[in-house]
């Protein structure tokens, strides 16, 4: 073990006591065996029942919006807010060179291209300047298209993602894309709990997708929803997710190729008791934050993520950026944090380098590059902030 890695394993435990840490754990401290038991009484326990209609209802509360659909996890919600909002097959989808995978699988899915856009160094979400740029030399209009002059395909949309539940820059986002004539979709998988001014993030496109992934901010076990304010584009959603059955009390006619995407009552009812505690989750998160913070705030290898200027970040997960001087240490931190028990992780492959993309549209990454090889999350999870400590 290095020297500046056992440095960074004593400065963690100095926050993460005990013989292991994992990155990012559920906490069930609240209704949640009720609800379930309830669920299960109830009978209903797949897409329909009383929990899932109270999980959409009290979600789109939270987060301010007019309309949530449940979905059975966030790459298919994502996949299906695309579909709803008109993306069609072979047409292009701009979407992060930092991102999960499923940011770009989720347009695969559709039948789309996923087009690949560097990242910002502040917000580590897409950079608007780069959009911009990038479409300006590519791009060409052609009766009211946008058209990639490289592939001849036609460019429709752009799926911005909040890396790590930082807000990216939707203002700069949403004037390039208007601009452009470009559909909006979040992907606010990971910021549930982030505010860009008093806005949710997910509310600034055309639709916006969240994740309850059980590594989430909170869980539903697995599922998704989509939110949007657009009542029509919400009842063609639920629609879609719902194998596009027509209502009717016995017959099974279908006026669309529908996808069962529904998220069933279980699950929902999962979702009920940890909306119930999400606002403890996230005070909980943003203090970790500050003590991380508060932790490494004398060293000379790295600085702790902190929130953009007019945005409030659920700091889903804690990361630290490296010195570029340090980068050459993240592999040895990585594997001394894991000898350790410290679940440490990198961010994730840039896009445009796995093998599924290598030959789909990519304007340069640099920044993507640059903080794949400098960053590292450290653990998260809320119950952290239960210890005590000195």
């Amino acid at each position: 073990m290095t020297a500046i890695a056992r440095d960074f394993v004593s400065l963690v435990r100095q926050v993460v006591p005990g013989e292991r840490a994992t990155l990012h754990e559920p906490v069930f401290g609240g209704n949640e065996k009720k609800y379930l038991l309830e669920c299960i009484d109830s009978g209903y326990v797949s897409s329909v029942g009383q929990f899932v209609t109270r999980f959409e209802k009290d979600l789109a509360t939270y987060v301010g919006a007019e309309y949530a659909v449940a979905v059975s996890n966030g790459t298919v919600g994502l996949q299906l807010a695309l579909v709803a909002s008109g993306v069609q097959p072979g047409q292009e989808v701009l979407v992060p060179a930092l991102s999960f995978v499923a940011t770009a699988n989720a347009v695969s899915h559709t039948g789309a291209i996923a087009h690949f856009v560097d990242v910002d160094p502040e917000t580590w979400g897409l950079d608007p300047v780069a959009l911009r740029i990038h479409l300006q030399s590519i791009g060409r209009l052609d009766s009211g298209k946008l058209l990639n002059k490289n592939t001849g395909r036609e460019i429709v949309a752009v799926v911005p993602m909040h890396t790590l539940g930082h807000p990216v820059d939707m203002a700069g986002i949403l004037e390039v894309s208007a601009e452009f004539g470009l559909i909006v979709v979040e992907d606010a998988a990971e910021s549930l709990g982030s505010f860009i001014g008093d806005v949710h993030t997910g509310l600034f496109g055309t639709v916006g997708m969240l994740s309850f992934n059980g590594n989430k901010t909170m869980t539903t076990g697995g599922g998704g929803a989509l939110v949007t304010n657009d009542e029509n584009l919400a009842r063609k959603l639920k629609h879609l997710s719902t194998t596009a059955r027509v209502p009717h009390r016995w017959s099974f006619d279908h006026d669309d190729i529908g996808f069962n995407f529904r998220m069933p009552n279980t699950n929902a009812a999962l979702g009920v008791a940890q909306l119930e505690q999400l606002p403890g989750f996230v005070t909980k998160q943003r203090a970790l934050f500050s003590r991380y913070e508060q932790v490494f705030s004398h060293v000379d290898f790295g600085v702790v993520k902190e929130e953009r200027q007019g945005t409030r970040s659920n700091y889903w997960l804690q990361a630290l950026l490296l010195d570029p001087h340090h980068a050459s240490d993240r592999d040895v931190i990585l594997d001394s944090a894991h000898d350790a028990g410290i679940a440490l992780r990198p961010l994730w492959n840039p896009l445009n380098e796995l093998s599924p993309y290598l030959a789909h549209p990519s304007a340069p990454t640099p920044v993507t590059q640059d903080l794949c090889a400098r960053v590292i999350c450290l653990p998260s999870s809320a119950s952290l902030m239960d210890v005590a400590f000195s």
